[in-house]
């Protein structure tokens, strides 16, 4: 097949899905969103008493059968897996596809998780120690691969193009929506189903990250204890979930009458090349992303109207993004509109950049920014315009979010309203 010119190609959103704490249908979710509404609550799945953190994101009474045509599959996948499905599922029907009248060879899946199954490995590893290695499950090994969601939504629609898991930490669904946007702008594909998804409310990881004094210690207030920018921001507080987006060619959605969300326009990427977990100091790293995902898309620095930050709640990652937004936008980042719903989300790390693409894919389509909520006491050195507390309305054509990662990855999208 002959490669076709990336510049004559526009990819468009036309279809989300979510699976969180916050809803899994997409109007409640995003109702929610700009209601200011906290998805942060006593974590339910263990006994969380010896923990210094004891909060989280939980999706409660999840049920994984109704996500799968087989019921044998939802027990023979983890629970990361399973939101996948669900969010994929969600997504496909929100675009409308009839997979009978298009050309499944030309759609690809990318589906990324920074952890993925962590809680397999867990319940596994207990069986070994008490039942010995003749009692591990057969299924062990594909149900924690990472690969597997991606796998598993391929193999649900027999969506034969690209496949491919994206694993780059709290970078991951991001860097997998800005793939798929380049495998459509390339050609290689017409329609990309891709996000990530995540399961990291487990023994195991609250331990690690709690040992790393990453989280928030707020266990007797867990609706406030995600405060992005906010001078008493003690750390984050995991989530579990997924968010699955449907980017499609143009003229491929076109053809078929699909209704467009929003453009993605642009996408950069780059390493801090710096820590393991701490951020680069100057905020250098995610600088670069952003002044290359804006030249990716022809955008200058005074046209975005608002940016969803990484903003995570902890006390050197928020700065040090503040930072990298100054160093970007000059005078204009002072105009800008800058909010963290993880402040209401709780960071659901591997797949907190496509649930928050879809975020922003709302609001380019209601002209109403999400706000921080919890910024009560604004730390004097994040001193932009967070949207604080209440949602607000605006004109939005053009907005920016990033991710950034352990391990020093960071990754910005760019989009903007369609017309």
């Amino acid at each position: 097949m002959t490669k076709m010119d990336p510049n004559t190609r526009r990819i468009v959103v036309t279809g989300m899905g979510v699976c969180t704490s916050l809803g899994a249908g997409l109007d409640e979710f995003w109702q929610n969103i700009i209601s200011g509404k906290s998805g942060i609550s006593r974590i339910e799945a263990f006994d969380t008493t010896d923990y210094p953190c004891r909060i989280a994101g939980e999706i409660k009474h999840f049920n994984p059968v109704e996500h799968f045509k087989n019921p044998k599959d939802a027990r023979r996948t983890d629970r990361f897996t399973q939101f996948a499905m669900a969010a994929s599922n969600s997504a496909i029907r929100d675009a409308g596809l009839d997979f009978e009248r298009l050309d499944r060879d030309r759609i690809g899946v990318m589906i990324g998780s920074g952890i993925g199954g962590l809680l397999t490995i867990e319940d596994q590893h207990t069986v070994l120690m008490t039942k010995g290695p003749k009692r591990i499950s057969p299924f062990m090994i594909p149900m924690l691969i990472i690969n597997m969601a991606s796998g598993m939504v391929s193999m649900a629609y027999n969506l034969r193009g690209p496949n491919i898991a994206h694993v780059s930490a709290c970078t991951t669904s991001a860097h997998a929506i800005g793939e798929a946007f380049r495998n459509i702008k390339w050609g290689d594909s017409d329609i990309m189903v891709c996000g990530g998804s995540e399961s990291p409310i487990t023994k195991l990881s609250l331990s690690g990250f709690g040992n790393m004094q990453a989280l928030s210690g707020r266990n007797d207030d867990p609706a406030r204890a995600s405060r992005p920018f906010d001078a008493d921001r003690d750390g984050f507080v995991m989530a579990e979930g997924a968010g699955i987006l449907i980017l499609e060619e143009l003229e491929h959605a076109k053809k078929r009458g699909a209704r467009v969300y929003c453009e993605i326009a642009g996408y950069g990427l780059s390493a801090d090349a710096h820590h393991m977990s701490a951020p680069d100091p100057q905020g250098r790293g995610a600088a670069r992303s952003m002044r290359l995902a804006l030249d990716a898309a022809g955008v200058r620095p005074e046209e975005v109207d608002y940016i969803n930050a990484h903003g995570t709640s902890t006390p050197q990652g928020d700065i040090c993004e503040t930072m990298a937004i100054k160093a970007v936008f000059g005078d204009h980042a002072k105009k800008l509109m800058v909010s963290s719903t993880k402040s209401m989300t709780g960071h659901l790390l591997g797949a907190a950049g496509a649930v928050e693409m879809v975020i922003c894919a709302k609001t380019l389509e209601n002209d109403r920014v999400p706000p921080t909520i919890n910024l009560n006491n604004p730390d004097p050195l994040c001193d932009l315009d967070y949207v604080p507390h209440t949602a607000r309305e605006a004109e939005i054509n053009v907005i920016v979010t990033n991710s950034f990662g352990f391990g020093g990855h960071n990754a910005t999208l760019v989009a903007k309203k369609f017309n």
